[in-house]
């Protein structure tokens, strides 16, 4: 008998993503996996639920794959993730195209979901909130075969009053660093080059389960792994960031010379509101700290314009200061006002038109500073890991660039260049994101 075909829809963030992974681990054995949808005979959709424009396009994109009940092959549909877990008695109501829906912490029952719907047409919620189960297990990469993510712990205890993760999440929990070693192995084994250590905070690691910040000592355990040559961090606090964490980042020569650090503000006005366990003193004192140690750093920040009652002074503050530290990356958000936050009661909300100028200025002011500091690499030689090629130009990614957020580097060999591979690029040109550069050894022959 042929296995049925199962294919996953995964939106939103690596962290879903991992969530992905861990699906397909799961089913692996008693499905076939296909890559598009149309061949499915179910699909499952993992939504996102963080903000207004991440939940339209979850359902847009299950009434989506509702219609390939009709044009395809497509039997069974399941909503799964963090929309569903938000929204799950409402969406079935609401989307009768769904044949079950799925928390964040139900991955375990798929495969009784799945045979109750084939054998009884039975559709079922089942959307249990959990401050406990992490999702863990073996995995089915979808990211190439040379990078993953890798998730250190789950859930969050910030509250911070714009955001849901914590009521969809739960608490912070850390995973045991023997169990993360073996995944990173385990990962080393399937020929994964790049570990990029992702969690709501990753700073704060262990202090749940080792009573403190145990992420140097976590990332001195992977880096032990031979056959691992780049580990990545995301999601740093700042006010997380201890001198141990800056040091390790320093002398460990496969940890990345590259930190995301999301901010949000640094109006200490608008840092409160946001309920941000930091102030703007704390912040560029830390920057600062991290950029004199480490000569060579990347340093990657987010920020959220239109928060309720942010002012013209807070905006232009916080322009001066993206001014100040020219962060070499940085993504801007338009705040969303989501239901169940603190944020979405309060006074003095900001009118769309003005949170879309406030978006456009600051990615104008960004775009300059990049291109300025991209000017500053020509010449640069950099180790450039190998992920693809168009047309005309091979293309891959430095220390300082994590994949899918930050550009690329683009290059010409006229050898054949094997994907997953490490060659040296000399820089020859540059863009506002991207960098132009040439093979400068026989690295590709």
């Amino acid at each position: 008998m042929n296995k049925l075909k199962f294919g996953v829809v995964s939106l939103g963030c690596d962290k879903n993503r991992i969530d992905t992974e861990t699906i397909l681990g799961k089913v692996k054995n008693n499905f076939e996996i296909v890559n598009d949808p149309k061949l499915a005979d179910i699909i499952m959709v993992n939504t996102c639920g963080f903000i207004e424009a991440s939940k339209q396009e979850s359902i847009d994109t299950i009434l989506e794959m509702a219609e390939y009940k009709n044009k395809y092959n497509c039997k069974m549909l399941i909503g799964t993730g963090c929309l569903t877990q938000r929204y799950g008695d409402e969406l079935l109501g609401l989307m009768p195209e769904l044949d079950a829906i799925l928390g964040v912490n139900d991955y375990e029952k798929l495969g009784s979901v799945i045979e109750n719907f084939f054998n009884k047409g039975d559709k079922q919620i089942l959307c249990n909130f959990s401050d406990e189960n992490i999702n863990e297990g073996e995995r089915v990469i979808t990211t190439g075969t040379f990078s993953a993510y890798v998730r250190i712990s789950e859930g969050c205890n910030n509250f911070c009053t714009y955001c849901i993760i914590p009521k969809i999440r739960g608490k912070y929990r850390s995973r045991h660093i023997e169990d993360i070693v073996n995944e990173c192995k385990s990962l080393a084994d399937q020929g994964i080059k790049e570990i990029i250590l992702v969690a709501q905070d990753t700073t704060k690691y262990g202090v749940d389960i080792y009573n403190k910040k145990t992420l140097p000592k976590l990332l001195r355990e992977i880096s032990k792994i031979k056959s691992i040559e780049w580990i990545r961090l995301l999601y740093c606090y700042p006010e997380e960031i201890t001198d141990e964490l800056i040091d390790e980042i320093y002398t460990n020569d496969k940890i990345c010379k590259y930190i995301d650090m999301p901010i949000q503000h640094i109006s200490n006005s608008i840092l409160r509101r946001m309920k941000r366990r930091t102030e703007k003193e704390e912040i560029i004192k830390n920057i600062y700290k991290i950029k004199q140690k480490i000569k060579d750093i990347t340093i990657r920040t987010s920020l959220i314009v239109g928060f309720p009652g942010e002012t013209k002074a807070d905006f232009d503050e916080l322009k001066e200061f993206i001014k100040l530290i020219k962060f070499d990356k940085l993504g801007v958000f338009k705040y969303s006002r989501e239901e169940d936050t603190e944020a979405y009661d309060m006074p003095n909300q900001i009118d769309e038109s003005v949170k879309e100028e406030r978006f456009n200025d600051l990615m104008i002011l960004q775009q300059e500073i990049s291109k300025n500091i991209n000017k500053g690499k020509i010449e640069n030689i950099y180790k450039v890991i190998v992920e693809g090629k168009n047309d005309e130009f091979w293309y891959g990614r430095s220390f300082e660039i994590a994949p899918e957020i930050d550009g690329e580097i683009f290059f010409k060999c006229d050898k054949i260049i094997d994907i997953g591979s490490y060659v040296n690029v000399k820089i020859i040109d540059s863009l506002e994101y991207d960098l132009i550069g040439v093979v400068c050894d026989e690295s590709c022959e």
